[in-house]
């Protein structure tokens, strides 16, 4: 599906990136933001990135991106307290 081994999704893995559930016969189930995460990944290291190098910079949009919504949220929490006052 992603055109990666088994052995990148396990090194994925074993850098945290993504922690794939198992099924009853021990086999990796990925769900689909784990597809992605592991795409955007397979993308970075395709462009000579390291693969350690590449988690840690999902995992820092992945933190960026979460702080980002955050901060939407409480801007819009303000607004409302504002207009409301």
């Amino acid at each position: 599906m992603l055109g990666t081994t088994p052995a990148f999704l396990r090194t994925l893995g074993d850098n945290r990136l993504i922690a794939p559930l198992r099924s009853g016969g021990g086999h990796r189930r990925y769900s689909r933001y784990q597809l992605r995460i592991a795409a955007r990944a397979r993308e970075l290291v395709d462009a000579g990135t390291p693969i350690e190098a590449a988690c840690r910079i999902i995992i820092l949009e992945d933190q960026l991106e979460e702080a980002r919504r955050i901060n939407e949220e409480l801007r819009e929490q303000a607004d409302r307290r504002r207009t409301s006052a």
